[in-house]
């Protein structure tokens, strides 16, 4: 398909009253580049096109107009098998993400048996001076390294993320509330010895506490541990 079809397609999919609620959850992005195609019917486009492999001018074609296109696009990547062709997409894509939405449902499956080879590449996005690329690295580091390929390093890596940029502030919150529930003994030192700055620190806690996966004991001692913030 070409990249006008592709965009006429999603217009098809249109929902205004759809369109005017994403308004309000992503607020960094206008409102006029919204089209408003819900989630499902993005999901379904982008298996069809990427088991067309018709996509090509259209992974190429950045910067996109509308949010939904660049939804359609991280779905497409997410579909991609071949870990070093969605590298080099990614590698494209990454600096023109713009809002914690398309950010958080790139989710490429191929990353799941890749492991070793994906490291590096984090450790690079996670010192990008980009937002979103920076909060891709560590919802990476969350999603496929605190279980069997777990290592200390990882939270060291998370902790020396340094930024005033609330969408990468919430990202190490929600990874070390994640890590608390996972690796609790690892974790929780970060919080003992106040390694996050104070915003940080205590929306980690919050986070922690709200989840079912943190033991009543547990959540008790975190909650004592809260600082005052000026």
């Amino acid at each position: 398909m070409t990249n006008e079809e592709i965009t006429a397609e999603l217009f098809r999919f249109q929902d205004t009253a759809y369109r005017d609620f994403q308004a309000k959850l992503i607020p960094m992005v206008k409102p006029e580049t919204i089209i408003g195609v819900r989630t499902p019917e993005l999901r379904r486009f982008a298996k069809t096109l990427a088991a067309e492999k018709s996509v090509g001018s259209f992974l190429q074609t950045l910067p996109h107009q509308y949010f939904d296109e660049n939804q359609l696009h991280a779905f497409i990547l997410s579909e991609e098998k071949d870990f070093s062709v969605c590298i080099q997409l990614l590698g494209n894509f990454l600096p023109y993400i713009d809002n914690w939405a398309t950010c958080d449902q790139l989710s490429p499956r191929t990353f799941k048996k890749h492991h070793a080879e994906l490291l590096p590449h984090i450790r690079s996005w996670i010192a990008s001076n980009k937002t979103y690329t920076v909060r891709f690295a560590i919802g990476l580091l969350m999603q496929h390294f605190l279980d069997e390929d777990f290592c200390a390093e990882f939270l060291e890596m998370v902790a020396a993320v340094k930024s005033e940029e609330y969408y990468i502030k919430m990202m190490v919150a929600w990874y070390f509330a994640t890590a608390l529930a996972k690796r609790y003994d690892s974790a929780v030192r970060y919080i003992e010895e106040k390694r996050l700055e104070p915003w940080t620190h205590n929306k980690t806690i919050q986070k922690a506490v709200e989840s079912y996966r943190i033991t009543a004991e547990q959540k008790t001692y975190l909650k004592s541990l809260r600082q005052k913030q000026a």
